[in-house]
């Protein structure tokens, strides 16, 4: 297996709190990568250290072969990261952002690279309004839009589709698809279990600073209860099967 990021044993400590104790997986590359956990699970924290903007206590990360903690430049350069927040220039028009974004990659054409991304995220008709005056919607679309200028090797979503309507996500959805299509390796994030359920090859659990639960759907699935026979046979969602794990978890430390 080709491996987009390897992380090994990662640790990280906020003052008194321990926030990751050991966190172990794999990403292989050309997959889609969710990882889930509750609201203080760690997930951003693991984002900052696997994308060189935080430094890991403890452990080892290498992203498309680079450790991250050695040669940060070389992993900078092969990743694009679109945050919780739109990291978006308000001063500017939404095709200047774009351009801005193209000139600081290299690239050649950089008008034309920025209208063909306003055409595929719909915002054509906006783009020559500055960003200020776009809707939180349309600023998380010219976020996604920026992340993708330059092709990169490996794109970090952390919680691409907050704030977007329902019509709006299913677009993030095939972009993302189409992305991982091409080769694109996406390391995903998500409060949404079914944008996890519907996107990922491979999903991982991330409880109390350790991950508990790794694999496919498939593979996740027979964690849970034998399917209820009814009229039909009820398959579990990734939903039921996340907060069956977690709240096991739960109980077990309970009961300690």
């Amino acid at each position: 297996m080709e491996k987009a990021i390897e992380a090994k044993a990662l640790r990280k400590s906020f003052k008194d709190t321990e926030v990751l104790k050991g966190v172990d997986f794999e990403v292989k590359r050309g997959d889609i990568f969710a990882l889930l956990g509750t609201n203080g699970a760690g997930k951003t924290t693991i984002v900052k250290i696997l994308t060189t903007l935080l430094k890991q206590d403890g452990g080892t990360a290498t992203v498309n072969g680079f450790d991250v903690a050695s040669k940060p430049d070389n992993v900078r350069q092969s990743i694009s990261l679109t945050g919780q927040f739109a990291a978006v220039d308000e001063i500017l028009t939404g095709r200047e952002n774009l351009i801005m974004i193209a000139r600081l990659r290299h690239l050649r054409n950089q008008r034309q690279v920025a209208d063909n991304l306003l055409k595929r995220f719909g915002l054509t008709d906006a783009a020559d309004r500055r960003v200020s005056a776009y809707s939180g919607g349309m600023r998380r679309r010219l976020d996604l839009a920026m992340s993708l200028i330059g092709k990169p090797q490996l794109i970090f979503l952390d919680e691409p589709t907050t704030g977007l309507d329902p019509e709006a996500r299913i677009e993030v959805w095939k972009i993302v698809k189409e992305l991982a299509d091409s080769g694109t390796t996406v390391f995903l994030t998500t409060q949404y279990l079914e944008e996890a359920e519907q996107l990922a090859d491979q999903i991982a659990i991330l409880h109390e600073g350790k991950i508990i639960a790794g694999g496919t759907l498939a593979e996740l699935k027979k964690l849970f209860p034998p399917a209820k026979v009814e009229y039909v046979e009820k398959q579990p969602t990734l939903e039921e099967i996340f907060l069956a794990i977690v709240g096991k978890r739960r109980k077990s430390k309970w009961e300690q």
